[in-house]
């Protein structure tokens, strides 16, 4: 049974306050639980109704009932899984960006865009995202919700963009998304390298801009008077991480 400090604790974990302070974080669903309960993610707690569907595992499972689920759970129709989990600490690996194709993310606010995007790096191969320190929290509970168990394979780390596009600018190509770049479908590619992703309303930082060596762009082909200025951060991602493998399959 659960208690009412045993709950507060796990409803505090929705608060980057307390999931730093505890070095936790939470994952609601089946399908979700399943994919961390595979992963080499340390798991604190695993919380279940009866008739959950789950993979084979040796972690042990707490029972609790459809009601104290609905007290914990932070979704509108609670699952049935919950898992407390342990925030992975991982250092990057300077050799292995230096010989791949990476994700830099300048100020995300979004954890359902973060999320979405951490779950396309998976799709596409791509194993490495940095992100600025303002960027959304990659292990908030819409962030771990949205990437669907792709949290559990990308590699997320958060770091002065400064200090890293100083550290490996000079070794590796750096893109970037403008309205004023190349036609992405026609520009030169390379297989390596960094794309730098901006904030969703203001674009690339005039601090982060000055790293970058190619400029890209994703053309309208909307021959409608009135077009958008912009798509969605995520939407744009998997258009051009798209396009990159497309080059080299």
């Amino acid at each position: 049974m659960l208690g009412k400090e045993k709950i507060k604790r796990i409803k505090s974990l929705e608060y980057k306050k307390f999931r730093d302070e505890l070095g936790l974080f939470i994952a609601e669903g089946e399908k979700l639980a399943g994919e961390i309960l595979k992963s080499n993610i340390q798991i604190e707690s695993l919380f279940c109704l009866p008739d959950a569907i789950l993979p084979n595992h040796n972690v042990k499972a707490e029972i609790i009932s459809e009601n104290e689920m609905k007290r914990i759970s932070l979704l509108k129709t609670p699952s049935k899984a919950f898992i407390i989990a342990q925030i992975p600490h991982k250092k990057i690996n300077f050799s292995q960006i230096n010989n791949s194709l990476n994700i830099v993310l300048d100020d995300i606010q979004d954890p359902g865009n973060l999320g979405t995007i951490i779950r396309l790096c998976d799709w596409f191969g791509i194993g490495n995202i940095i992100c600025s320190p303002k960027t959304a929290d990659c292990f908030s509970p819409k962030s771990v919700q949205s990437t669907m168990g792709a949290i559990c394979r990308v590699n997320v780390f958060y770091a002065d963009l400064n200090d890293f596009l100083n550290t490996v600018a000079k070794n590796i190509t750096v893109y970037g998304t403008f309205l004023d770049g190349e036609n992405i479908y026609t520009a030169k590619l390379l297989q390596q390298g960094l794309i730098i992703m901006g904030n969703e309303g203001k674009g690339i930082s005039h601090e982060t801009e000055k790293y970058v060596t190619k400029k890209l762009h994703i053309p309208c082909f909307s021959n409608n008077a009135v077009k958008a200025e912009s798509l969605n951060v995520s939407v744009a991602t998997a258009i051009i991480c798209s396009e990159f493998k497309r080059r080299f399959l």
